[in-house]
Parts: C-alpha cells; sequence; structure tokens
C-alpha cells in the first residue's frame, strides 16, 4: 500500500518524516499525470504546486485557516490531501470534482475562483472580517506570477499594506502564467529570480548600513539617506516592502525543509507578509516540464509520450489564427492584441511571424481593451482576442472607450456557450446579453467554419466596432450552402417550411439543424434562420414569419435573460406576436462542468428534448399516424 492511501486530511500528513514527505510528493504527482491523461485538465501548473501544497497542509489547518488559490487551476494537489483523492478519476466530469476551488465541495476550500487576480482581495476581505469579529485564524493567497499582473492584484496589496492586517500572500513564481508572462513586472521578478546580489537579505543589509558611525547630526542625516538608497538598489522585494508587505525570499518552492520553515515564520509575524516561491511548472513529467503552455489545460492524452489521444478537426480558434496570419500580409494596419492567452485565443502563429504587431498585454483585460481603443484612434485596426468570460472584466471600457467614440476595434470572443469542464466561471453564456445593449457595437455569432471567414471578412469593412463570438471546439463545415454576403441585419434562410419558424444564433443553428431534420420525421416542415447578428437583428424577417401566424422557435447557447431570444420577442411584440414564441437557452442559473453535449441534455437544449418542448407547448403541430415515429424519436 502507498503512502498516499493513508492520507485521507491534512492531519494525516503531520505523522510523516521528511522521507516519507519526499515519496508522498513523488506519489501525488503519478496520480496527478494518471487523473489528467483521463479526464483532461490543467497538469503543469498542478505539477508545480505539490511541495508548496504539501508545506501549506503541514503548517496550516484549513478546517480553520482559510488558503485563497488564486483562479484554483493549481488546486488538484489541494483536492488530494483534503479528503478527495479517490473521485480524482471524475475530475471535471459532470457531477464529480471540480476543477477549480469549490466551497459547495469542500469545507476545505475557503472561496470559489476560477478567473486570475482575486485572491489577494479576497484575502484582505477575510482578514479584515476575522478581526472584527474578534476570531483567530490564519489566511494565506497563493498567487502565480502571471496573476499578479492583474491590477486587482495591485489594488489589494496596495490596501492590504495601508490596513497592515495580518495574512500572507504566496507568490508563486514558475515565469508562467498560461502563456509565457510578460511585462515589467515579470522582468522584476526575474531580476530577483537570478541577480546573486538580491540574494543577501534585507537584515544583512541594514546590519552593515547600521554600523556606520555617527559623527554629528547632519552625517547621521546623510548616512540614513544613504542607507535608503542602498536598500532601494539591493534589498530584495523592494516593491512589496514599498507597498507594507514584509518580503521574504525567493524560497526553492520544491524544498520541503525550506518551505516548513519560511511558512512557519511567516504564520507567527504580525502585519501582511508575501513569501516569494520558485517553482517549476510541470516538474517530475518531462513531457508537461518540456511544454508547460501546452499541458495548462489539456485533454485526454497517453502517458508514455505525451500526446493527445486524438487529433480533432479545425477549431473555430484554429480557423480564426490562420485568418488573421493570412489577413495581416495584406493589411499592414492590422495588430492582434490579447491578454495571457496568445496560445489560447490562436494567435502563436501570428506573434511568430509578427512580433512587431503583436501585442500580449499580461491579465488585464482592461488594459487591452483601451490600448485597443488609442491605437484605433490613430489609424490601426486593432483585433482583441479575448475569452467571453473575460471580456466581462472590461465591460466599462467597452462601453466608454470604444463604443461611446465608434472606434474600430474588432473584437474575437472565444469560448463563447458553454465550454463544458471547465464549468461555471468559464461559460461563456452572458456575452449576447451584455453585448447588445451597447450602442454603436455590431455583434456576430458564426454557425460554422464557412460562415466565420465571411464574418471575419466582413468585420475589417464596417465601421465602428465589432464583435465575433464563438465557441470552444471543432467548427462544423457547410460549403455546399449559398456563399451569402454578411449584411448588418440580416439573417440566413437555411431551409423553408410552412408549419413554423426556428431562429437559431451561433452554434445553437447545428442543433436547429438536427431539430428540423426530427421535426420532418414526424411531418412536420420547419422554416430554419440563421440569425448572424445578435445586434442588429433581421428585424424585416422576424416580422415576415410573424405574419404568417405561424410558431416561432428561438434557439442559442446563451442566458436567456436579455439574451438573443429577447431582442426576437422585443420585435414580435411590436408586431403584435410576442405570445407565440417559445424561447430556448441557458436558465437563470449558473451551469456546472461537464461534456458539452451532456450539459445539453440536461438544459433540454439537445435536439430530441427541443422536438419535445415544440409539441408540448404546440401538440396540434403533430399530424395523424406520427405519433410512433415520435416516441422513436424521444427515447432516442
Amino acid at each position: 500500500m502507498s503512502l498516499l492511501d493513508h492520507i485521507d486530511s491534512p492531519q494525516d500528513l503531520r505523522q510523516l518524516d521528511k522521507a516519507q514527505m519526499t515519496l508522498l510528493a513523488e506519489e501525488i504527482r503519478e496520480l496527478l499525470v494518471h487523473s489528467v491523461s483521463e479526464c483532461g485538465g490543467h497538469l503543469a501548473s498542478n505539477l508545480g504546486v505539490v511541495e508548496l501544497s504539501l508545506a501549506l497542509h503541514y503548517v496550516f489547518d484549513t478546517a480553520s485557516d482559510r488558503i485563497i488559490w488564486d483562479v484554483g487551476h493549481q488546486s488538484y494537489v489541494h483536492k488530494i490531501l483534503t479528503g478527495r483523492r479517490r473521485q480524482m478519476s471524475t475530475l471535471r466530469q459532470l457531477g464529480g470534482l471540480s476543477g477549480f476551488p469549490k466551497t459547495e465541495e469542500s469545507p476545505h476550500d475557503a472561496f470559489n475562483t476560477g478567473h486570475s487576480s482575486t485572491s489577494i482581495s479576497a484575502a484582505v476581505g477575510m482578514a479584515l472580517a476575522r478581526d472584527l469579529t474578534r476570531q483567530k485564524y490564519s489566511v494565506v493567497a497563493v498567487i502565480g506570477d502571471g496573476a499578479l499582473t492583474g491590477g486587482m492584484a495591485f489594488e489589494a496589496l496596495n490596501h492590504a499594506g495601508h490596513q497592515g492586517c495580518d495574512l500572507t500572500v504566496i507568490l508563486n513564481d514558475n515565469e508562467m502564467s498560461i502563456s509565457k508572462n510578460v511585462g515589467a513586472l515579470s522582468g522584476y521578478l526575474n531580476r530577483l529570480r537570478t541577480d546573486p546580489s538580491y540574494s543577501r537579505t534585507k537584515e544583512e543589509i541594514e546590519s552593515r548600513l547600521n554600523r556606520i558611525p555617527a559623527i554629528g547630526p547632519n552625517i547621521s542625516k546623510a548616512a540614513g539617506r544613504v542607507k535608503e538608497i542602498v536598500k532601494h538598489l539591493v534589498v530584495p522585494g523592494i516593491l512589496f516592502e514599498e507597498l507594507g508587505f514584509t518580503y521574504i525570499g525567493p524560497v526553492n518552492g520544491h524544498n520541503l525543509d525550506e518551505l516548513y520553515l519560511m511558512l512557519s515564520n511567516a504564520k507567527q509575524m504580525k502585519g501582511p507578509v508575501l513569501i516569494h516561491v520558485i517553482t517549476q511548472k510541470g516538474r517530475g513529467y518531462e513531457p508537461a516540464s518540456l511544454e508547460p503552455d501546452l499541458f495548462h489545460g489539456i485533454g485526454p492524452f497517453d502517458v508514455e509520450t505525451g500526446h493527445p489521444l486524438k487529433k480533432s478537426l479545425l477549431t473555430y480558434t484554429e480557423i480564426f489564427g490562420e485568418y488573421i496570419l493570412e489577413r495581416a500580409k495584406t493589411d499592414p494596419a492590422m495588430v492582434a492584441i490579447t491578454a495571457a492567452m496568445t496560445s489560447g485565443t490562436g494567435l502563436a502563429g501570428f506573434a511568430a511571424r509578427y512580433p512587431e504587431r503583436f501585442f500580449d498585454v499580461g491579465i488585464c483585460e482592461q488594459h487591452a481593451v483601451t490600448m485597443a481603443a488609442g491605437m484605433a484612434k490613430c489609424g490601426l485596426r486593432p483585433v482583441v482576442a479575448v475569452y467571453s468570460t473575460f471580456l466581462q472584466r472590461a465591460y466599462d471600457q467597452l462601453i466608454h472607450d470604444v463604443a461611446l467614440q465608434k472606434l474600430p476595434v474588432i473584437f474575437a470572443i472565444d469560448r463563447a456557450g458553454l465550454v463544458g469542464e471547465d464549468g461555471p466561471t468559464h461559460h461563456g453564456v452572458f456575452d449576447l446579453a451584455y453585448l447588445r445593449t451597447i450602442p454603436n457595437l455590431t455583434v456576430m455569432a458564426p454557425s460554422d467554419k464557412e460562415e466565420l471567414l465571411r464574418m471575419l471578412d466582413a468585420a475589417f469593412n464596417m465601421e465602428g466596432p465589432v464583435a465575433i463570438r464563438y465557441p470552444r471546439g471543432v467548427a462544423e463545415s457547410h460549403p455546399a450552402e449559398a456563399d451569402l454576403p454578411v449584411v448588418p441585419g440580416h439573417a440566413r434562410l437555411i431551409c423553408e417550411g410552412p408549419d413554423l419558424t426556428i431562429i437559431a444564433i451561433g452554434r445553437a443553428v447545428n442543433i436547429a439543424r438536427d431539430v428540423t431534420a426530427k421535426l420532418s420525421r414526424v411531418g412536420i416542415a420547419a422554416a430554419l434562420l440563421d440569425a448572424r447578428f445578435a445586434k442588429p437583428v433581421d428585424t424585416a424577417a422576424i416580422r415576415q414569419r410573424a405574419l404568417t401566424g405561424t410558431p416561432i422557435i428561438t434557439i442559442e447557447e446563451n442566458c436567456l435573460n436579455g439574451g438573443f431570444g429577447g431582442a426576437v420577442t422585443d420585435v414580435l411584440a411590436e408586431s403584435g406576436a410576442a405570445g407565440g414564441c417559445l424561447q430556448l437557452g441557458i436558465p437563470d442559473e449558473f451551469i456546472e462542468h461537464g461534456k458539452t453535449e451532456l450539459l445539453w441534455q440536461c438544459l433540454n437544449l439537445d435536439a430530441d428534448s427541443i422536438v419535445e418542448s415544440i409539441l408540448k407547448r404546440w401538440p396540434h403541430l403533430l399530424k395523424r399516424g406520427h405519433e410512433l415515429e415520435l416516441l422513436k424519436i424521444v427515447k432516442g
């Protein structure tokens, strides 16, 4: 029996000696590799924090102490050590373990995370609540050097130093977020890591300076000034010291003895403390250490080779990346911007080929959008590639800096709709609702590969800001369909039918294709409109359908509240026909993690369920003699 078989809670760790802890670290890495190889997930980051996680749980007691994992994709070891080892085979599966900390999942998870740069703010809040309620527990925030580029992290550091509250920030420095870290802060941390002069401690420097003899008040004052100047030159972590933190480090993040000592010391210290820990992303598994970017988030793979188990067809992300790379050859005004997601948004090829026209700003979506506005104001054509849920962080900049000035910024919004195993923090199911309220903004959603390419072409020929939202995963392809030009506010008729009309947008169009096919099996001929635009919608086509008096169904992979269906019913209401519309989409709740196809079924958004919903609403549509065929459809 392995050591890991005896670890069911953090208390079990404290029964182990040094040699056993080292062996346990190896067993945990082996479990991580095999679990993620089967379920997919975030591997490289978790392999890098094994010793750090062991040390944290050895020194702190998560039954009362609060550990907040920033982003949280590096919390798998924490889950293993807090009683969830046997559930690792369910990681990111429907009904199984979340890929992020989740308070509903375990009392050892102090705070739900999923987006970066939030941990220190949450830690400050918990520390202040602890002090106000006169309780006794430690508060620890674990944040990566990539997440530290987010402005919110510095707002929190500034406030924590001002308040002077007792808390510990662990800076997990592995030189990577998802893409390689960028910016002045990354350079500063690199100097701390590599310059031998930075290894001197604050106490050493101050001890030597205090030996300067004070001959008279003037020389004493001058010596004080010299001491401050020299401290700023050579004392490590002076940036954090100036913010009010006691800086400790750099610390070897794979040396358990060193970690125990530093964490134990920090636990006893007063005021805010920052421990700078150096770790290696992907440690212990060669494929992940060689390609940490690839193994940041990976699907199932072969453990022996590290290769993905299957090669999929082109994704929307890859199609976008190829288009932008090709477009750059003939459009010198085009620039590409991303927020620490070079590979994730498909811009790796563009970054390599046109480095002077590529800008990775770090985890700073607000800055990315306003910077794009500045570029557009000066004649460039910026393309901001960003995940749907990450763009939420720049909503004010979208409105105030881009749309208000009608600036020609193109937003390539990836991971729109349900994203599957990453769950509620990453499902892009709000963008149609939050984007269609913004004046001057055109919002499009392709239903297949061909439509994405047409929409990108159209976006570069439009005036003002344009958003194109597309899903994660493989792109459908329908090359035989008519190559209709993309004109704002004009839908695309895919098929005609007199019995009812389905108006769908984005990936939901392909679900609607299956719905129309299944309806035809029971004698119902449905028209299918690919809306293409969430703003402006095709009011003429909607009104024309309303005049027929036949039922209208809208399908979208977006929240129903304020979404595309609402835009359609607004038009129908003006035509006096809103009561004849069935809206299908994401209900007013957060959707859990799981394979996308299973989530559609759970939400009754798969084709069979939609057929049921239509016939439940309008049973008269079912023609006599088709009941048996309907039963076959319902039962799959």
